[in-house]
């Protein structure tokens, strides 16, 4: 798709958005957006997240502004990268500034984004990791596009990240480079003021770390609640109707 120079990234929580973005960030070409519907929904919903104040205060909460700046908002470079976790999104009414938009769904397995969420969050429900939503904007993505939108596998991402971003790359018509696999420790001036609460271990890393620890699913759902393993079962009906599509 030629000249689209905003790309939009959908994700839920814990699903290795930050890395991705932070390889993006590496690049010279790449202006950042991060979360910018955050503030909208937390205002909307009045869920008490970390830092729910401090949130509401540093950005616009009008779900409608916030969506003209995705669409035409200016910056500085050749490219902006936005990263938007899908359970912002209450509903589709405004959702449309995506259709200009390049769009690229980062889904991850139920089981390994609920084990992350519940150490940063104790309070979270099914709606929190934004499967159902995520699988909304990707169907409403693709009925009004009339085509399948890119889809990423988190894992994949980590332990193959050259292949996955060169083919990424590809797919979204921009050039590969090879600064995507590095980056500097540290917080990021793009990064939103939650990052101190959220970021702390991505923060850590200089690039993508290989997940060398295999999990069994058998044995992580034995230790999961019953409420986790309802929350798992919902999650799972909506990932396996993306993941089929990956990259």
């Amino acid at each position: 798709m030629k000249n689209i120079k905003r790309i939009a990234v959908w994700s839920g929580p814990r699903n290795l958005s930050t890395a991705l973005m932070r390889s993006f960030g590496s690049r010279n070409d790449f202006d950042i957006l991060d979360e910018p519907f955050y503030a909208s929904y937390l205002k909307k919903m009045g869920i008490q997240h970390p830092m729910f104040e401090e949130i509401i205060k540093s950005q616009s909460s009008d779900y409608k502004e916030v969506s003209e700046y995705c669409k035409n908002g200016y910056f500085k470079k050749s490219y902006q990268y936005q990263k938007h976790m899908t359970h912002h999104m209450i509903n589709n009414n405004y959702l449309d500034f995506a259709l200009s938009l390049k769009n690229v769904f980062l889904v991850r397995e139920p089981v390994l984004v609920l084990r992350s969420y519940k150490k940063k969050n104790k309070n979270y429900n099914f709606q929190d990791l934004g499967f159902r939503q995520q699988f909304d904007i990707y169907k409403y993505l693709k009925d009004r596009l009339g085509l399948i939108p890119l889809v990423i596998d988190s894992d994949d991402l980590q332990n193959d990240p050259v292949r996955i971003l060169r083919k990424l790359c590809d797919d979204l018509e921009i050039p590969y480079c090879e600064s995507m696999l590095r980056w500097e420790p540290g917080p990021k001036a793009y990064d939103g003021i939650w990052g101190v609460h959220w970021y702390k271990e991505i923060n850590k890393t200089s690039g993508f770390i290989t997940r060398t620890n295999t999990y069994s699913y058998k044995k992580d759902m034995e230790n999961f609640s019953k409420k986790d393993k309802s929350i798992i079962d919902k999650a799972n009906r909506y990932y396996l109707k993306i993941i089929e599509k990956k990259i």
